[in-house]
């Protein structure tokens, strides 16, 4: 297998995947594979789903892309189903979760210079991450990123999650927003504290600050609610969407309450964004996974992964497990999870893909729709790649 013609960006086994149905991928040899990473959260719906294979199709037949210069119809109806689905009013669509935070950041800076004297420092959260452009590796928190690409775009001071008097203490008068995942995904899975939020939440509107959630890998039903934002019982001013909104396919979205809607034409825009291709596959996820009847299905089966990961736990003498919704971890006591993950898609006859954000951690994210019998299969299969790298 040759890959020269590629700029090198990760590291990746030698596997080519040819083909995937829902929970499963299979490869150029023919060897299936359980993947409970499903492309970062990505594939809520698993690999191929019929109900995204039609929405292209139909869309395809249609309209393409008329140019973000005019309205379609794909368009307004998924903006309206956002809307109407969340605490927000305005909607913008763009192609990646990068797109939509950066979107995010130029929103709260346009409305801190025009009614808040120019404040225009957005806080960010130690280990957080927010995406690969110069300013949002700026607003992320993962070490060295300030200094990879110097000089970096300034404005993003850094709290610690789960303390609010390091938020109180990077507050200012240029601060206009906060930033805040409310599951660090990269950073291992690390779930916000319920109080914390709260507080965050009632800091941030006494001092006049925005709430930037970023949903990019919670929201779209992850987390076993449409939003993860429910389960804290706070309202934020701006969300962000992506990863699981598309089921596979390019799209994102960056959502504010009507007091912020104050771009003006030009400010912001890009040559896909809100395309009717990606819309309509977009309102098709959409409306299978925020129904009661579907999350109530995610929750079950978070409940089963949860369990059987404490099992597992004990079983094999790890430290914990933890997360929220089908967004999990699987903490090792040692620097194992690359053996691990080497181990899992190496088993024969079927292999087990897996993430390994931490050198010490798994991460887990299968299709929101897999079944018991999958979940059981990709966890016995779990259990085998541990016993082979721990013993």
């Amino acid at each position: 297998m040759s890959t020269d013609a590629l700029i090198t960006i990760a590291r990746r086994p030698n596997t080519v995947f040819t083909h995937g149905q829902g929970t499963w991928l299979t490869d150029e040899a023919g060897k299936r594979h359980l993947d409970l990473v499903q492309g970062w959260a990505v594939n809520s719906l698993g690999h191929s789903p019929a109900l995204i294979t039609q929405a292209l199709l139909r869309q395809s037949q249609r309209l393409l892309n008329p140019s973000p210069a005019y309205f379609n119809r794909p368009l307004l109806d998924l903006a309206e189903r956002l809307a109407a689905l969340s605490c927000f009013d305005r909607v913008f669509l763009a192609s990646s979760g990068v797109e939509a935070n950066e979107g995010a950041v130029k929103l709260a800076r346009r409305w801190g210079s025009r009614h808040r004297g120019g404040a225009h420092e957005v806080i960010g959260f130690e280990q957080g991450f927010h995406g690969r452009t110069l300013a949002m590796m700026s607003a992320s928190g993962k070490p060295g990123w300030d200094r990879l690409y110097a000089p970096m775009p300034q404005g993003f001071p850094k709290a610690r999650l789960n303390d609010i008097a390091s938020v109180e203490r990077a507050l200012s008068a240029d601060t206009v927003a906060v930033m805040i995942e409310f599951v660090q995904g990269e950073a291992g899975v690390v779930v916000a504290d319920g109080g914390f939020v709260r507080e965050l939440r009632a800091l941030t509107a006494e001092r006049g600050v925005l709430l930037i959630a970023d949903e990019v890998q919670t929201g779209i039903g992850r987390c076993g609610t449409a939003f993860a934002y429910e389960q804290f019982g706070i309202e934020p001013d701006v969300m962000t969407l992506a990863k699981g909104l598309g089921g596979g396919v390019p799209i994102s979205a960056l959502l504010c309450k009507e007091a912020l809607n104050c771009f003006e034409p030009g400010d912001q825009g890009g040559t896909f964004a809100g395309n009717p291709l990606m819309a309509a596959v977009g309102l098709a996820v959409v409306n299978e996974v925020c129904h009661a009847d579907f999350l109530a299905g995610v929750r079950e089966r978070a409940v089963q992964l949860s369990e059987s990961l404490q099992a597992i736990v004990r079983d094999h003498g790890l430290v914990e497990e933890r997360g929220l919704g089908l967004l999990r971890a699987l903490v090792l006591p040692a620097d194992l999870a690359h053996d691990v993950v080497t181990a899992a898609q190496a088993l024969e006859p079927a292999g087990l893909l897996l993430n390994a954000p931490r050198p010490h951690l798994l991460r887990l994210m299968p299709a929101l729709n897999i079944s018991a019998a999958e979940m059981g299969e990709g966890l016995a299969l779990l259990r085998r790649a541990l016993r082979a790298v721990l013993g």
